[in-house]
């Protein structure tokens, strides 16, 4: 008998927006959505500003250089909205 082997990887693939989520597709498959009101930057971003991102930190971050924005992989996973979405 044989088990398949689940390979987790937690590594960005892509990243989509809809008018009131970010989400982003993982290498294994998986794909991530959570609200954009978690992050104030994006939210108040333009669609352009939010098509500029790019892959950092391994593959596991997401940086946006004009909005000064960092995401990570594990936060989304975790559930954690930035700082500043929390004093809300």
């Amino acid at each position: 008998m044989s088990a398949l082997a689940i390979q987790i990887d937690e590594r960005v693939k892509d990243v989509h927006f809809t008018e009131d989520t970010i989400s982003v597709d993982l290498m294994d498959g998986r794909s991530i959505a959570v609200p954009l009101v978690w992050y104030p930057r994006l939210l108040n971003a333009s669609p352009e500003q939010l098509a500029q991102w790019e892959i950092c930190g391994g593959g596991y971050g997401i940086h946006w250089e004009d909005l000064d924005e960092d995401l990570s992989t594990e936060g989304m996973l975790r559930g954690a909205p930035a700082p500043e979405a929390r004093a809300r």
